[in-house]
């Protein structure tokens, strides 16, 4: 059985397999979501995008949720009668016995005593182990098993100045994988809505985008909990993928995961775009360059087997605009590009039913207006005008820039 195949048995196996005591709650019909006319989720002027806005899901209880965008286990969380249910409702003796990883003098991970080609932990940041070695694990998706397909993955969103982006995905009628941060959801919950109204897949990448290998068992589960949590809370749906920040996982906090049902989302191809001009070395001509190779091994036959998961961001503007400036000389060069959820036949990538994705099958037939079930119109339908439309290279900073709005906001 090939690996993906794997990934889909272990997921379905662990379904409703777990009593865990979860409290995710949403009076959001996903199904019928309206998003606001207003200039937070029209404008393409960052400055005008990127205000606070009031909205119906600022009303929550902030002593009931961590303080944003730091550990999720903060504001008490650790302590709190929903965290300690929610605890003690998992059978930690099963845990695999792997010790929270420690940071060198330069903030990286310290690797200097782990042993690599054993790799005994299948810890992805020392030996992109993708495996799990432990029992009882949901494996990881890191491909598309279809050939000459690319799956199209954003990381760090909802991001509040996306809606130029959101509006070329809709105009060319694209389906990608969003990995949104819980601490976003809840800063930018408008933008979120606007994700699951245009069809997109919509997965975790963590609370607060630490490295999960780095923190205690209480610390990684508080961090998928309360992503997971906020998703519902503002969406109505219950993802049940999420990716981990910078890939950094290993069987420990995969077996977390599955705990909360949850299955990691890798890559095999990495853009690097959110280091361009901020990691020495990087610049917007190399994350150009990555394109241009991706987009050439979309053509040479390098994914004649299987297909590729790209990894992208939806961090800033000019991460945005490397996918924009690309978009079409990529869809050019795979014969299909597509979520995750289509690309591995997940029909139901979230906990409600009343979403559902096509599986590739049907997507090829019928195209990515082909989700059932979901009161999602096809993409160019509704929504945003696709008549007008203008690339804007307005850049909003890296990742802190969006963590220091949700800290202003929510403080």
């Amino acid at each position: 059985m090939t690996n993906w195949k794997v990934a889909i048995a272990t997921a379905t196996a662990f379904l409703g397999a777990q009593a865990v005591t979860t409290n995710y709650t949403s009076s959001t019909d996903p199904t019928k979501i309206e998003v606001p006319d207003i200039p937070q989720t029209t404008s393409y002027d960052v400055n005008a995008e990127c205000q606070y806005y009031d909205s119906p899901f600022a009303a929550y209880d902030k002593a009931s949720w961590p303080t944003t965008w730091e550990i999720a286990t903060s504001n008490n969380m650790n302590t709190s009668k929903e965290f300690t249910d929610l605890y003690n409702s998992i059978d930690w003796t099963k845990v695999p016995n792997i010790q929270p990883r420690k940071l060198d003098a330069n903030g990286g991970l310290d690797m200097t005593t782990y042993n690599v080609p054993q790799d005994t932990d299948c810890w992805w940041s020392a030996s992109g182990c993708m495996t799990p070695k432990a029992e009882g694990i949901n494996a990881d998706i890191y491909e598309c098993p279809e050939p000459e397909t690319l799956g199209l993955t954003f990381d760090d969103g909802p991001n509040c100045s996306h809606n130029a982006f959101y509006d070329f995905l809709l105009e060319k009628k694209q389906k990608a994988s969003m990995f949104y941060i819980g601490s976003n959801v809840l800063a930018w919950p408008y933008g979120a809505l606007r994700g699951v109204k245009d069809g997109h897949h919509i997965a975790g990448h963590t609370w607060s985008h630490q490295l999960m290998t780095t923190l205690t068992n209480k610390e990684v589960l508080a961090e998928l909990y309360y992503t997971t949590k906020a998703i519902k809370y503002v969406t109505g749906l219950t993802p049940l993928y999420w990716r981990p920040a910078q890939g950094d996982l290993d069987d420990r906090v995969r077996w977390i995961a599955t705990q909360l049902n949850l299955t990691a989302i890798l890559w095999n191809i990495d853009t690097d775009d959110w280091a361009a001009g901020t990691v020495p070395g990087i610049t917007a001509q190399t994350v150009d360059q990555n394109y241009k190779n991706f987009i050439e091994m979309g053509k040479n036959g390098t994914f004649a087997n299987s297909g590729a998961l790209i990894l992208s961001h939806e961090i800033n503007n000019q991460t945005m605009d490397f996918a924009m400036q690309h978009y079409d000389a990529l869809h050019d060069a795979y014969d299909h590009v597509i979520d995750v959820a289509t690309c591995m036949n997940i029909s139901n990538p979230y906990v409600e039913q009343s979403i559902t994705f096509p599986t590739f099958e049907q997507y090829a037939k019928e195209g990515a207006g082909s989700a059932t079930g979901s009161g999602v119109s096809p993409a160019g339908t509704d929504g945003a005008d696709s008549g007008a439309f203008s690339v804007h290279s307005l850049t909003n900073g890296p990742l802190f820039i969006a963590a220091l709005f949700a800290v202003l906001v929510f403080a």
